[in-house]
């Protein structure tokens, strides 16, 4: 398969050169360079083909209007470009903004190497992808504001009590194994309820719980 080509975007030199070196190694994907801020950025693919960068690796210090004018700014330019925002401040709203201005992939600043090789191959491959301790705000935040009635209708009502119970318990974080152990049942039961969850909200993935959440008003910006 072919390299993914990205580019990193990070104001200081030394995480530029650390985020280089933790990505010489992956297979697969090419660092073809790496700039300090998005004006850089947009001058730099001027000159590139259209499609020839996959995937831009945006770091992200400050959870404020600016930065979330700056994945615009990518998204508009480059449409076809995956964003994956690396938050050094995981703010909720600031996840929430992020996913409406056009970002593929947020990934917090707890993430390891693999994780980050790991985003990269997955919105290369067209899917979307959200770091564990984000997917875990983003759960937490949708199941408090459903039951505090931010929303006109019950999105949650058509779960059942334990469908509820794992949801929670997959939003602080914990495994298939750890849930499975806690309500004494077993593995296969904990992704059956999973599974039946999603479809019941119709839904694939956190990222589209995400999308749900704003499109429904469940979340305030």
């Amino acid at each position: 398969m072919n390299d993914i080509n990205i580019i990193l975007v990070d104001e200081h030199p030394i995480v530029r050169e650390a985020l280089m070196s933790v990505l010489a190694n992956a297979e697969s994907i090419e660092v073809i360079d790496a700039v300090n801020n998005v004006d850089a950025l947009l001058e730099k693919m001027k000159h590139l083909p259209a499609t020839f960068i996959q995937v831009v690796l945006l770091n992200v210090y400050n959870a404020n209007d600016l930065e979330i004018e700056n994945i615009k700014r990518i998204q508009k330019a480059y449409g076809k470009v995956n964003i994956l925002a690396l938050l050094m401040y995981s703010n909720e709203s600031f996840i929430w903004k992020s996913i409406k201005a056009g970002a593929k992939g947020i990934l917090s600043d707890q993430t390891s190497r693999n994780e980050i090789v790991q985003a990269i191959y997955t919105l290369r491959n067209g899917y979307e992808y959200l770091g564990k301790s984000i997917t875990n705000i983003v759960l937490n935040s949708y199941i408090n504001r459903s039951h505090n009635g931010a929303t006109s209708q019950d999105y949650l009502s058509q779960l059942s009590l334990r469908e509820i119970e794992v949801l929670k318990l997959f939003g602080e974080g914990l495994t298939n194994q750890e849930i499975a152990d806690k309500l004494f049942i077993s593995i296969r039961t904990v992704e059956s309820h999973k599974n039946n969850i999603m479809k019941k909200i119709n839904l694939r993935t956190t990222v589209d719980l995400v999308k749900f959440a704003i499109r429904n008003n469940i979340i305030d910006f």
